[in-house]
């Protein structure tokens, strides 16, 4: 595949930094550091033209914080001006990565998404006997970035822009090992992690052939009609991960099961017939159901608010078999009578 060069001018341009701006901004225009920024907007908009044009862009301190979506999580949340940069920066490389993708990775990509990706699961469910499921081991913070780098090189031949891409890797999580890790929280490195796994992503359907396979980020489905098939592609896959991507998948000890005992992906439980919530996530939802409700009857709520809240979490689970659920939320709730 032909790399791509020429790639400043448009992450520079005028048009380009300002929606990169508007992306950035969305939902956030009352923080002070966005209200700051878009007060001096145009001035902003030149002075950063500039740095990335004379290569003196180097990117802020992180502020990090604690997240549980249900395992602890450390995000870093990049200043406010460098996720404008960050958005920049993606508005024109993204098609540039998009080209490198297979059809069934299913993670930062236009018309895809987690809903999608379950229901490509139970597709496959329905054709496959057996599954087997991985997902790599403290993923952000192994990701090489040797290997990264090597990755960009291979897709782009822009130094300038190659070597912007360098100094926001090499601008790692703080206590991580020299030269691992990429900060969860920012755009840039959602694209990478998910470039990055696209390497795993080709050598499973173009060397192991396995017709059924999908990923989201460092979540992965293999699919197949008997077991010492995946077992096979098991050994494979975990010897190109070490040996080519430096990674270690989390479980030792995963094993071919039947699509028929369910599959647990995303916080569903995926069954060839039907699509059910697994029981983390449908004691998270309840949970997050009475909070919501306490929250409106102790005044935290207006009534639009809590009409927002519940409903966007029934759009959520709405994409499983789970109108019984729905219906017995709604006759028990605190509000009704």
């Amino acid at each position: 595949m032909k790399r791509q060069g020429n790639l400043l001018p448009d992450i520079v341009r005028f048009d380009n930094l300002l929606l990169a701006f508007r992306k950035a901004a969305k939902g956030k225009r009352h923080q002070p550091a966005v209200a700051n920024f878009e007060y001096y907007l145009e001035q902003a908009v030149f002075y950063y033209q500039e740095q990335l044009l004379s290569g003196r862009y180097t990117p802020g301190d992180y502020y990090t914080f604690e997240v549980r979506d249900p395992k602890p999580r450390r995000i870093c949340a990049a200043p406010f001006r460098d996720r404008v940069v960050f958005h920049a920066i993606c508005n024109i490389l993204e098609p540039v990565f998009e080209r490198r993708l297979i059809y069934d990775t299913w993670v930062c990509r236009r018309g895809k998404g987690n809903h999608a990706a379950v229901k490509r699961a139970q597709h496959f469910a329905r054709r496959y006997g057996y599954f087997l499921q991985g997902d790599v081991r403290k993923y952000f913070d192994s990701i090489d970035h040797a290997a990264m780098k090597a990755l960009l090189r291979r897709i782009i031949k822009d130094k300038p822009v190659l070597k912007l891409l360098d100094r926001i890797i090499d601008h790692a999580p703080p206590g991580l090992p020299p030269g691992k890790g990429l900060p969860i929280g920012n755009l840039t490195s959602q694209h990478f992690a998910n470039l990055y796994l696209g390497e795993l992503d080709h050598f499973v359907k173009e060397r192991l052939r396995i017709k059924g396979y999908l990923r989201y980020m460092d979540d992965m489905l293999l699919f197949a009609d008997d077991k010492p098939s995946l077992h096979r592609a098991l050994a494979e896959l975990k010897d190109f991960l070490d040996s080519r991507l430096r990674l270690r998948l989390k479980e030792e000890n995963i094993q071919p099961t039947p699509v028929i005992a369910g599959i647990p992906f995303l916080g569903f439980r995926v069954f060839p017939a039907m699509i059910r919530l697994d029981q983390r996530t449908l004691r998270r939802f309840r949970h997050r159901f009475r909070c919501c409700e306490q929250e409106y009857l102790q005044g935290g709520f207006d009534i639009d608010q809590l009409n927002t809240s519940v409903t966007a979490m029934f759009a959520h689970i709405r994409h499983g078999n789970t109108f019984r659920l729905r219906q017995g939320l709604v006759q028990d709730s605190l509000l009704s009578g």
